[in-house]
């Protein structure tokens, strides 16, 4: 018995729908948006099997969230486009505006207090022109070394209190990390503030920022 063409559409829209639908799946997507991974680097950055990185990896390319090229033996993934990123920020912001359980973990990131804003790619970029603003990065220092924003230092959470003894006492400090996902600069921000600096984290993470042409880095 044949379907409907609304019915066909709207399973293959559920199939993107399955695709994110397991937190493992979002890890790898939050990692491959660092930058072109192979499966076995994926498997590491996330702690899972290689073998089962790279199931979830064939959902997530049946879905055309990602695409794969062969580089000898390997496997490389890539993501297929910018609305892959999208929609990983577009999952983020219903969470949080409609789950009160996401409120209550970001919070508690923050110690229980409101988070500042945060600050907009555009406004990083006019304060970077400016030569206003010290920018951490505080991503694992691989991903650092594939793209960073420029001039940005790489300070990690354990970094934060000898740094901060080098820092103009209220200097205005912009952390990032990986994207929608990642909680690092959430908890750089709070650390910080509770030092005393005006920090604030970025709208975004470094593939944002290099998604919309911006200059970055590689060390």
């Amino acid at each position: 018995m044949s379907i409907s063409p609304k019915a066909a559409l709207l399973e293959e829209y559920a199939l993107v729908a399955r695709a994110i639908s397991a937190p493992a799946r979002l890890m790898l997507l939050e990692q491959i948006a660092q930058g072109e991974r192979g499966v076995e680097a994926l498997a590491e950055k996330t702690g899972l099997s290689i073998a089962n990185a790279s199931q979830h990896l064939q959902h997530l390319r049946r879905a055309g969230l990602v695409d794969s090229r062969r580089d000898g033996k390997s496997v490389i993934y890539r993501l297929s486009d910018a609305k892959t990123l999208a929609l990983m920020d577009l999952l983020r912001v219903v969470a949080e505006r409609n789950l009160a359980q996401v409120e209550r973990i970001l919070r508690g990131l923050s110690d229980g207090q409101d988070a500042p804003e945060p600050v907009s790619r555009d406004d990083l970029a006019d304060r970077l022109a400016e030569g206003s603003v010290t920018i951490f990065d505080v991503r694992p220092a691989d991903e650092f070394a594939f793209a960073h924003i420029p001039g940005a230092r790489n300070v990690t959470l354990a970094d934060l209190d000898r740094i901060a003894l080098t820092l103009i006492p209220g200097s205005e400090i912009v952390a990032y990390c990986r994207g929608p996902y990642c909680i690092y600069a959430h908890q750089a921000v709070a650390a910080l503030r509770k030092m005393g600096f005006n920090a604030r984290r970025l709208d975004g993470g470094l593939p944002e920022w290099r998604e919309e042409g911006r200059q970055v880095f590689h060390n």
